[in-house]
């Protein structure tokens, strides 16, 4: 097995838990639990989660082909996150973020 393919498996992962560990941790200004427990928040989280893991499989093989693939996945990951901090809600961040995606590998392909 290649050291990248093993070094992409390991950035996932530790990246898809950290994404569902750190919402049972930080609770900016509450002190207790919300109403629906640790189960909801960890299943409320599964959604950014899991997209954020499909986005970096699918783009590290696409930037180490093509670098100018970095600046428009950037933007993609910096609108999802947050849009998603904002709404709560995975499907007008993925949207959003493909949008993103999509105006800044135009403009930069324009040029």
């Amino acid at each position: 097995m290649r050291n990248e393919v093993l070094l992409l498996g390991l950035l996932v992962g530790c990246v898809n838990f950290l994404f569902r560990y750190l919402p049972l941790r930080i609770r900016p200004g509450q002190s207790r639990p919300t109403k629906r427990g640790v189960s909801g928040v960890f299943l409320d989280t599964i959604g950014i989660a899991s997209i954020c893991a499909l986005l970096v499989v699918s783009c590290v093989p696409e930037i180490a082909a093509d670098s100018r693939r970095l600046l428009p996945t950037l933007a993609g990951f910096a609108v999802l996150g947050v849009s998603f901090w904002k709404t709560r809600s995975i499907i007008i961040p993925t949207l959003l973020s493909a949008f993103a995606y999509g105006i800044v590998w135009k403009l930069l392909t324009d040029v």
